[in-house]
């Protein structure tokens, strides 16, 4: 069954997360990335398990490694050594603390813009510098701007790498992965990935620690089985930076949720089916994004992506300005993501959450027409 088709818009108003409270009730949300979905029933089963017991103290052992290097290899052929990898308290905190450990304090750290608006706001926070490598017009790596990008950060620095990338659904290949890792090789420059999105794929996903053996990765359950609530992911290192991983203080792995990781562990080991029906639900919403908007606005580009819940919409032909989702907001009740935040490149864009019911992408659809 259907995840997507299972709630309704009144079941969901009574949510108290960020996505249902932000705005008020006559603005319907398809923003930020939480997904209208009842839990997966194995998911909510060893939550409840445990809350049964008492068993919410500190996390223990190596089951959520475990259940993710089986999934991998079911998934991708590929197997994530289990003593290569860390709990962290989720995927960008993961990020800060790999930062720590493979560069310098003040290392600038480059990023394929526009991306997700945390790269920037994390990064800064730590009082670094960004360096912008633009997407190609495809929202494909362009490798000219990223080895340009390398020479302005020079040797020391780190590359951010969001695969598959967020906004726009784009999915690395296995050679523009390959080439990723010897020009940052080449000029000295530490990759870490964030594949958070990495089960939400339509195109063959290939995990860069596959590629490249110095890369780290953080992977979690969080956006795939929607458990953004339930705090936990993990931090994996490739052959050759399993002494970098092996730094990482003891103390962050305090940062997780026991009951995150026993409901992490559960979705990549007993919920594959449901993201399969997950999986063919946001293929049937990105088609039918395609047809609403070819019909009630058509000067709208968008290419459905690959990856992701996500589509990210070109609406520079609609004459709303470079903050088109504020208007849609204001005149139209509904609320999308500003392409601004996204870094350069994000003037005049929108992103939309399709992890939702077919008739509120439908609705969210009249609404944005409204305005014109």
């Amino acid at each position: 069954m259907n995840p997507l088709r299972q709630l309704t818009l009144d079941q969901l108003r009574r949510r108290t997360s960020m996505k249902w409270r932000y705005y008020p009730e006559d603005v319907l949300p398809v923003w930020v990335a939480e997904m209208d979905v009842p839990l997966a029933e194995p998911v909510a089963r060893a939550i409840t398990d445990a809350v049964a017991i008492g068993d919410t103290g500190y996390p223990s052992g190596t089951a959520y490694a475990e259940a993710l290097a089986e999934f991998a290899t079911k998934r991708w052929d590929w197997t994530p050594a289990v003593e290569r990898t860390a709990i962290v308290p989720d995927v960008m905190l993961g990020v800060v603390e790999m930062f720590r450990l493979v560069s310098h304090r003040d290392a600038p750290v480059v990023v394929n813009c526009p991306v997700y608006p945390p790269f920037y706001q994390f990064i800064e926070s730590l009082g670094r510098t960004v360096v912008e490598a633009p997407l190609s017009e495809t929202w494909r790596i362009d490798f000219e701007a990223l080895r340009q990008a390398f020479t302005r950060a020079g040797e020391g620095a780190v590359y951010l790498l969001c695969s598959p990338h967020n906004p726009t659904g784009t999915v690395h290949t296995e050679a523009e992965l390959a080439e990723v890792a010897a020009l940052a090789r080449q000029h000295g420059v530490r990759v870490v990935a964030d594949e958070i999105h990495a089960p939400l794929t339509t195109a063959e996903f290939v995990p860069y620690l596959s590629v490249a053996d110095d890369g780290l990765s953080l992977m979690s359950a969080s956006k795939a089985w929607n458990l953004a609530g339930l705090k936990a992911a993990l931090a994996i290192a490739g052959p050759a930076a399993a002494d970098d991983l092996a730094r990482l203080p003891e103390e962050v792995s305090h940062g997780p949720s026991h009951v995150g990781i026993l409901a992490h562990t559960a979705a990549y080991r007993d919920c594959g089916d449901w993201l399969d029906a997950l999986l063919n639900g946001l293929d049937e919403n990105r088609r039918l994004l395609a047809d609403l908007l070819a019909e009630h606005l058509p000067a709208v580009r968008y290419a459905p992506a690959q990856g992701t819940y996500l589509a990210w919409l070109d609406c520079r032909e609609l004459g709303l300005g470079d903050d088109p989702g504020k208007v849609f907001l204001q005149r139209g009740r509904v609320a999308l993501n500003s392409g601004i935040p996204f870094g350069t490149g994000g003037e005049g864009f929108v992103r939309m959450n399709l992890a939702t019911s077919p008739e509120i992408i439908t609705e969210a659809v009249r609404r944005m027409a409204s305005v014109l």
